[in-house]
């Protein structure tokens, strides 16, 4: 991934999308060497993760990914998941954070010289154009490697630059045959927060 000397940089991770295209690639993030790779590379002035949170429940598998990244330099933005039952009967979440994602980059604009989003969904690429008139450029990190593809063309194409994450996720996986922990520790980030699978529609 390529950054311009002193570049004021942006992370919005769309936290459902990179945990589906992390899966899909065979792999679990860790977030502690994930921050840790871009603030060797750019001057990160925030990084952003967007989750939806279902509160229906007493205890949320995200909970303890949250709880950590809220204390370890991400800012969190959450809001309430709905649940519903699909067509086959099947339960279901749906958590979309497009409109959060949008309005924080538009509005962090003035301030940052790079936004780089991970994220494939075809419907930022107004967005993106919006924050490139501006003068930002933006820096998309997705995949082409899994199937279907994670990431729409007119994305892509709308993108400074297409990062493939496969790419550079060796520097800050975890391997799944390492044991899950039962807590968050200080060294490493909760894995396999997503129990549900969520409807991003």
């Amino acid at each position: 991934m390529h950054f311009l000397p002193s570049e004021r940089v942006a992370l919005f991770i769309d936290g459902a999308n990179l945990y589906a295209a992390s899966r899909n690639l065979g792999f679990d993030v860790d977030y502690r060497n994930m921050l840790e790779y871009f603030r060797k590379r750019a001057h990160v002035i925030r990084a952003y993760y967007y989750a939806a949170v279902l509160e229906t429940e007493e205890y949320s598998p995200l909970k303890p990914l949250t709880d950590w990244l809220a204390y370890n330099g991400y800012s969190l933005v959450t809001k309430p998941a709905k649940e519903f039952t699909d067509a086959s009967g099947r339960r279901r979440v749906k958590g979309n954070m497009d409109i959060e994602i949008a309005v924080d980059m538009l509005e962090l604009a003035d301030k940052i010289d790079h936004a780089v989003l991970f994220s494939g969904d075809a419907d930022f690429r107004r967005m993106i154009e919006a924050v490139q008139r501006k003068g930002v450029r933006v820096s998309v990190v997705s995949s082409i490697r899994t199937s279907p593809p994670m990431i729409a063309d007119e994305l892509r194409r709308q993108s400074d630059q297409f990062v493939e994450l496969s790419d550079i996720a060796p520097d800050f996986t975890r391997r799944q045959t390492e044991p899950r922990p039962r807590a968050a520790s200080a060294r490493s980030t909760p894995a396999d927060p997503y129990a549900d699978p969520l409807d991003q529609g």
